[in-house]
């Protein structure tokens, strides 16, 4: 059925059935007539067509890619306002997958895509931000679009929040805030996360002293291969060795 629609040149038919072939639902996986479906959708101005064509351009496991054309379709559907292809464009752009990185560019569509609530851009626009990349370096803004991708539990986002609000960047300094948002990342599993929740329970910053914390938390984090959770883990316990 979805083939007879597609032949009759029905974009939501050749999109439906590019689906198929690239995720191998109910036909052999077969990514050329993904491309070939998508193509045919895509042309005929339809916005998650030109997403998922430019998706399929750059997906390495699909075929080799070509960022040059990821580019091109991206911009089509980010120009009616499809929120997963400008947030992708900042990503090319910032990492210069289709020519020199051009963080300027990178930073106009990371916003549009973050001020749509799209956390994935409200993070990178924080680093962005933090790092000056594309922007003047601005703390506070950093800060501004970490907390709101933090507020939707991007556990990187309140990681960050909980390094800048230690290290009183772009804030004031606040050991309980610090804890408190390394704990929310800690507990989503985030390994540098535990690291530093086991630091402010070793060193007693913006909470009580307690070893017994910092040894579960080091723990956990060495668990998740994170090293200087490792280390520190190994330290605690050399310390309380010797007492």
């Amino acid at each position: 059925m979805a083939a007879k629609a597609a032949e009759q040149n029905l974009a939501e038919a050749q999109y439906a059935l590019a689906v198929l072939y690239r995720e191998g639902e109910g036909v052999k996986q077969d990514y050329p007539l993904a491309l070939h479906w998508l193509q045919k959708a895509a042309k005929q101005g339809d916005a998650k067509s030109q997403y998922n064509l430019a998706s399929l351009y750059s997906d390495a496991q699909a075929m080799t890619p070509n960022y040059p054309q990821a580019l091109y379709w991206y911009h089509k559907a980010a120009a009616q306002d499809f929120t997963l292809a400008q947030y992708n464009l900042g990503v090319l752009y910032r990492d210069g997958k289709a020519g020199n990185p051009d963080y300027q560019q990178a930073q106009q569509w990371f916003q549009k895509a973050a001020d749509k609530e799209f956390t994935l851009a409200q993070f990178n626009l924080g680093l962005l931000y933090y790092d000056g990349q594309g922007v003047t370096q601005d703390y506070a803004q950093a800060l501004r679009w970490f907390q709101k991708a933090a507020d939707q539990g991007y556990p990187a986002a309140q990681y960050n929040l909980g390094l800048m609000y230690r290290a009183g960047q772009g804030v004031k300094a606040d050991y309980a805030q610090a804890v408190h948002w390394f704990r929310k990342a800690a507990e989503q599993n985030n390994s540098p996360a535990q690291n530093s929740l086991g630091v402010m329970y070793s060193e007693g910053l913006g909470v009580a002293q307690n070893f017994k914390q910092a040894e579960i938390w080091y723990c956990k984090a060495c668990d998740n291969q994170n090293q200087p959770g490792c280390n520190n883990y190994r330290k605690l316990m050399q310390m309380m060795d010797k007492e």
